[in-house]
């Protein structure tokens, strides 16, 4: 299937990996709907940053993925759906585990069933290296054990299962695609590259992070999202689980003295106890094994991690940036 001119949705459109999505999709001349999570503010999360020739070649639905009816509104007419909605912050995946299941397994299911009935042609569902936990072996291959350490690793799995078997059970046309580690312009201060730049930048000589051993496989967001498009255009793709990762890692605290050397910084790191998961919560190692990717859909990283994060840190420290985080706060 070719992408250009397919009237495309995508959920999730307002978050940090989705709104580089759409603007890939427009560049490809998609009739894109972005559907964002509806609020009284009338806010479209980055959206709100594209370039209003961009906004005005965007058909946007406020909704909430947990709502049936409004995700079968949203997904009339679409040939093709990117579903990345979901609540993602692990932490708070401890505090609040039933919203989780609600928006990460009902969306889901909701948006599964509307697909099912209006015959859409390719759903491109969002999975998560998490739901593996700690490598039992490296790389990960797709026939890895799933053994999910947090709710929202759990959730994810829940999902990642429920769109498999709408393929195998209805013939729906799902993907399940599963990035390592994305960072880039405009990931949440919840991610652990926005907190190591924003305390560098507030002159912090002393990093506070969670565990510092903790290895993952970085992908940067372009790469990431050249990996969904492929996978919508490839038929061969269908029913299958496909990896999205670089084959190399580092650990948290090897990654926070790599990019204070890029920032021009000298800085000490200190383990702070609010910061860290409960001890068998923590995911130790990720590190995927991509030849899937590159077999099927002739997907390979086009970014190192140098020139990824000197792009990262390029866009965080631009001012006009700034304002859409509240740095000085811990945001589980």
């Amino acid at each position: 299937m070719v992408l250009e001119s397919k009237n495309v949705l995508v959920t999730g459109a307002g978050g940090f990996i989705g709104s580089h999505l759409v603007e890939a999709l427009l560049s490809l001349n998609c009739r894109v709907t972005a559907f964002v999570h509806y609020n009284s503010f009338n806010r479209w999360g980055w959206i709100d940053s594209l370039p209003k020739a961009k906004q005005d070649a965007i058909r946007v639905f406020t909704g909430d993925i947990r709502d049936p009816n409004g995700v079968r509104d949203a997904m009339k007419g679409a040939e093709v759906v990117f579903h990345l909605a979901a609540l993602i912050g692990i932490p708070y995946s401890y505090h609040s585990p039933d919203t989780y299941v609600d928006t990460n397994i009902k969306g889901t299911l909701n948006l599964l069933q509307a697909a099912r009935d209006l015959g859409v042609k390719k759903i491109i569902h969002t999975s998560t290296s998490e739901i593996y936990g700690t490598a039992q072996f490296v790389p990960i291959t797709e026939s890895h054990p799933v053994n999910p350490q947090s709710p929202y690793a759990a959730t994810k799995a829940g999902a990642d299962f429920l769109a498999l078997s709408f393929y195998r059970s209805f013939g729906t046309p799902v993907s399940v695609i599963r990035p390592f580690n994305t960072y880039g312009p405009r990931q949440s201060a919840r991610a652990v590259i926005p907190t190591i730049i924003m305390q560098i930048m507030q002159g912090k000589k002393v990093i506070k992070l969670g565990d510092l051993f903790p290895t993952r496989d970085l992908n940067f967001v372009a790469d990431t999202v050249k990996g969904f498009i492929l996978s919508a255009e490839a038929d061969i793709s269908t029913g299958k689980v496909i990896h999205l990762g670089t084959g190399t890692e580092i650990s948290v605290g090897d990654l926070a003295i790599k990019i204070a050397g890029l920032m021009g910084e000298k800085i000490s790191i200190e383990t702070e106890n609010e910061r860290k998961r409960p001890e068998k919560s923590e995911v130790e190692r990720l590190l995927a094994d991509s030849s899937q990717a590159r077999d099927l859909l002739g997907w390979k990283p086009s970014w190192d991690l140098e020139k990824g994060l000197k792009e990262t840190i390029r866009w965080f420290v631009e001012k006009q940036h700034q304002a859409s985080y509240k740095s000085d706060i811990y945001n589980i």
